[in-house]
Parts: structure tokens; C-alpha cells; sequence
């Protein structure tokens, strides 16, 4: 008895904690605002032509949706939809609409909004960058009303993971005089000065309420302002003209943890990769006997073992990252094979693998069967310090093994027009930033047949045998509905991929984030939004104390 007493009053105090806390939020932000950069201005406010950082942001803050990927838990949730449904052939998705619900200028929420929307994404005359995600194979999409609230919405052939494709729709009012500009977020537009600054403010309509029957959101306004310069941009953080920064990288956040330590904030891996990978085009204007050294996975994998991973992450990095393992990073929960591990640093084995293929290391150089040295360059982008040092470490590390490394750095363009046009370079270190959770975003990069399978693109057919085994599960998996059986595939994907090493994966950055101290409820994570995902439930202090 006595401990169902105790437990009843501890209840009860967490209950009056949260409502004090809430009453707290909302008594707090009578006109509120939260500020924090833009790096340019937005291209559009149609939230279906969405194309561009800045535009994804705002189509974020004023955009509302059938459904939402919770970015903490990296689980879908009901928005304007309370409930959906995807057909057994997964070619159709019904979905159950939230009522009294109005856009921001008033107009009614109905099912004839959502039917717009679709129809408008789908329309090949507009070229709707979202639209793309749902195209597949030939026909067209088609929604109807089925009911008072529901719509179904069917595509001519399955589509995997159709359900999470909606958390980019951002619903249109098929009536309102303000077409894009009547929205269903917890933000609307008023103002917009070009080059200068946008300012959101709180929608009157919003339909959400926190646990005490609050309106959301909290704050009264956002106001995105117009900086290119993060020098700049970090100045205006620590004097407290901005509230936040969505990402950082590891120079500024240690500068930051430096001056103001409970502003910074480290979320975790992120799903972003480091790699490098070698120049397998058979046309590539390179000499025979250095396609046969990058065609051999005991010459890749040595020359993986040959880097110390973790000291491009303490000292590149400065200990914000990770070894990566594979194609696909920790940071994905539920699609990552935690069965591997990174590959170890172990110069011995690699000379052992490499003697595997005639190598030999003779008088402190590495030369092949036929007596050439081992020599080659690795291009990268100029200006990318983070890479530069990178590259400058593991020619260090490769002189372990009597390789020696050339580094060579290009502008951007330049680097394009090498390693997808002309081929003529040895190997190439680059990085892939990945926003998207489910693998068939990668779906063109591990298809042999495709443009950016950059060690080998355009392949007419697999060159290998292991390719063609990637080709297989990477289709199966896109065509299956069995989650089960799709997580098979992918995880034999991420085995091959770490035995053969076609990329050589080297770190997983790590999510840096700055936060004001007068934002509270804010919990940075690794998808983007990295900071304001949960936007409606931000809120201000006035006192800037704390991080919460």
C-alpha cells in the first residue's frame, strides 16, 4: 500500500511538473521570436517544386502533411491523416483525413485538397521535384474520394515504403484565393525581403494542441535571415541575434564548445559517408597493369586495412565521427546491418592479402608481379579542408605499405568532369550526403546499369559476379512488401559491399548542431531538420539559462 501511495504521488508531481512546464511554454511567448539563418533565399513557395535548402525549409515550417517521420524515433506519425492504410499489392494507400481542420487563411480542410495536391505532384507538365520519389514505371496516378474524410490514392505499379513518401507532400488548398501561401503548418508566410529576411508567422488555424489542450506552436514568429557567411553567421549566435544553427562542422562546433559549451551539441553519427573508391572504367585512359591492382578486391580491401580510420576521425574530425563500416550508416536504425563491423587498420594483413596477388615489398617500395612500383592519385575537391586532410593522412598511411600517393586537388567542376565524363583519374575521395532513410534512395548508385555507381558507371551488364548479385537484391528488395525479407536483402547488399569494398568507406561524420540557450524542448538528431523538427513545441526563455 504504501508503495502504490508513493507511486501515486510521484504521478501526481510529474503531472503538475508537465503542466507547470506547459502553462510555463505558453505564458512565455507572447510575442515570441525565434531567428536563425538561411544561407540564401528561397527559390519558391510552391511546396511541390520544392528543390533547394532554403525552400525545404520553409515548405517545413508552413507545410502541413498527411503523415510525419518523427525524426527522434524515425517512426512515421499521423498529421492531417489519422489513420492510413496501404493496399495488400502495395500499389494504393487509403488514407482517413482529420476534420474541422482549416488552412491558414480559413478555408476549410477538405478530401477534395488532398485529390488536388496529388493531381497537381503527379501532372508531368509541372516537373515536381517531390513528384519524382512516386514515379514508377509507366501510367498514371489516379486519387479519388471515397468517402466523407478519406481519400485513396493509387499508383500503376507497388511502390515500396509508400506511406513514408507522404512526409514531403505538403497539402494545397484546391480552393483558396492564396493558393501555396494558405497553408496547413504551424507557420505562414508574411513577410518575404528579398536577400534580407522571410518572417513566419504563427498559423491562428493550426489544428494541434499539446497533452494540456494548448494551441500550437509556442512561439509567435520565426524570422529566417539571409547569410551566406557562417563566420558571420557564428558571430550572431554568440551575441545572441540568432537562436540556432541546423549543422556544423567540427572546426566551428569545437570553437563553440570552446566559448559558449551549452550552445553545442552533438547528436550522433549521421547518416552522411566519407569514401574513396578507384577508377574501374574499362575505357579509362589508364595503364593496364594499374586496372588490374584497382580490379582486385585483395589489392582494395589491403588498401583499406592500410588506413587508420579512427585517427581520421580524432584528428580530422576531432573526434566528431565515426569508422564507417558500409553503404549505409549506424545513424539508420533500422536499416543498418549491425552484424558488421568497420575494417580494422592492420598494415601486416594487408601485405599478407597483397602477396596474395604477387605483391611484394622490397626495399621499403611495394611493387606487383610485372616489377611496377605502386604509385597512384587520389583527386579531390579544392577548398575542402576536411578532405585535404584526409588525403594527407592516408598517404601517410599508405607509405605503411610501400604505396606511394599522390594528392591532387580540383575545383569542383573539374572533379566532375573527371570522374564522370573524360575517367581520366586513379582514385577519387568524396563524401555522399544521404537525407533519406530507406535504401532505395541509393537505388543509383548500386544499380550496375547506373550513372553515380561512380567506381564503374553505365555498366550494359555487370562486369562481376558480386554486381550482379547487388543488382538482383537491390530490385528485389524495391519490388517486395515484405519489410522482413526487404531488411534480407539490404543487409547482404551492406556484406557484400564491405567484402568486395568498391567504396572504401572511412568515416561517418557526426550530426553538430548549435542551440541558443533561451530555446528549450530542442533535441538536435540526425535527419534534417536537424534542430527544429519539433518546431511546434519549441519555446523561449527569457532568463537564457539552460538547455532545455
Amino acid at each position: 500500500m504504501r508503495l502504490r501511495r508513493t507511486c501515486a504521488a510521484l504521478l501526481f508531481v510529474a503531472i503538475l511538473f508537465a503542466a507547470l512546464l506547459s502553462a510555463t511554454a505558453v505564458c512565455a511567448q507572447a510575442g515570441s521570436e525565434l531567428r536563425f539563418c538561411l544561407a540564401a533565399d528561397p527559390k519558391t513557395f510552391d511546396p511541390l517544386q520544392v528543390a533547394d535548402d532554403a525552400s525545404e525549409t520553409v515548405r517545413y515550417l508552413t507545410g502541413g502533411v498527411l503523415v510525419r517521420m518523427n525524426r527522434l524515433t524515425q517512426q512515421l506519425e499521423p498529421e492531417l491523416a489519422t489513420q492510413w492504410k496501404v493496399s495488400r499489392d502495395g500499389n494504393a494507400i487509403g488514407f482517413t483525413l482529420r476534420q474541422n481542420v482549416r488552412f491558414s487563411d480559413g478555408t476549410p480542410f477538405t478530401a477534395a485538397d488532398v485529390v488536388y495536391t496529388i493531381e497537381r505532384l503527379m501532372d508531368p507538365a509541372l516537373h515536381s521535384p517531390t513528384g519524382d520519389a512516386f514515379r514508377f514505371g509507366e501510367g498514371k496516378a489516379t486519387a479519388k474520394i471515397t468517402g466523407a474524410n478519406e481519400v485513396t490514392i493509387t499508383f500503376p505499379k507497388p511502390v515500396v515504403g509508400l506511406d513514408t513518401l507522404f512526409d514531403e507532400v505538403a497539402i494545397e488548398s484546391a480552393k483558396s484565393p492564396r493558393n501555396e501561401m494558405a497553408v496547413l503548418g504551424p507557420y505562414y508566410v508574411a513577410e518575404n525581403k528579398a536577400g534580407s529576411y522571410l518572417l513566419l508567422k504563427r498559423n491562428p488555424n493550426y489544428w494541434k494542441r499539446d497533452g494540456q489542450g494548448h494551441a500550437l506552436p509556442y512561439i509567435d514568429a520565426v524570422r529566417l535571415e539571409i547569410e551566406q557567411n557562417r563566420d558571420i553567421e557564428m558571430l550572431r549566435l554568440t551575441r545572441g541575434e540568432i537562436d540556432l544553427i541546423n549543422s556544423l562542422d567540427a572546426e566551428y562546433y569545437d570553437r563553440l564548445e570552446a566559448q559558449a559549451p551549452k550552445m553545442a551539441y552533438d547528436a550522433g553519427v549521421s547518416l552522411d559517408a566519407e569514401q574513396m573508391w578507384f577508377n574501374e572504367v574499362p575505357a579509362a585512359p589508364l595503364p593496364a597493369y594499374k586496372k588490374a591492382w584497382f580490379a582486385s578486391t585483395d589489392f582494395r580491401r589491403a588498401v583499406s586495412e592500410s588506413i587508420n580510420r579512427e585517427d581520421l576521425a580524432r584528428i580530422v574530425y576531432r573526434g566528431h565521427a565515426r569508422p564507417a563500416v558500409s553503404w549505409i550508416s549506424p545513424g539508420n536504425k533500422f536499416w543498418f546491418d549491425a552484424k558488421l563491423t568497420p575494417h580494422p587498420f592492420d598494415q601486416k594483413g594487408a601485405l599478407r592479402l597483397l602477396a596474395q596477388d604477387g605483391f611484394r615489398l622490397q626495399n621499403g617500395v611495394l611493387r606487383d608481379r610485372e616489377g611496377h612500383a605502386v604509385e597512384f592519385s587520389i583527386v579531390t575537391n579544392a577548398g575542402n579542408t576536411a578532405r585535404e586532410r584526409m588525403a594527407a593522412m592516408i598517404q601517410q598511411d599508405l607509405a605503411g605499405i610501400g604505396i606511394k600517393l599522390n594528392v591532387v586537388t580540383l575545383d569542383f567542376p573539374s572533379l566532375i568532369e573527371r570522374i564522370t565524363r573524360s575517367f581520366n583519374y586513379e582514385a577519387c575521395l568524396l563524401g555522399l550526403v544521404n537525407d533519406d532513410l530507406d535504401p532505395n534512395a541509393q537505388m543509383n548508385v548500386w544499380l550496375s546499369s547506373a550513372s553515380n555507381h561512380q567506381w564503374n558507371p553505365n555498366q550494359t551488364k555487370p562486369a562481376t559476379a558480386w554486381e550482379a548479385e547487388i543488382d538482383a537484391l537491390m530490385r528485389a528488395q524495391a519490388t517486395t512488401l515484405d519489410v522482413r525479407k526487404r531488411k534480407q536483402d539490404v543487409d547482404r547488399v551492406q556484406e557484400i559491399v564491405w567484402q568486395q569494398e568498391p567504396f572504401i568507406y572511412l568515416v561517418n561524420k557526426d550530426t553538430l548542431a548549435a542551440v541558443s540557450t533561451r530555446v528549450r524542448n530542442a533535441h538536435p538528431v540526425v535527419l534534417r531538420p536537424q534542430v527544429y523538427w519539433n518546431i511546434d513545441r519549441l519555446w523561449l526563455a527569457s532568463d537564457g539559462t539552460g538547455r532545455r
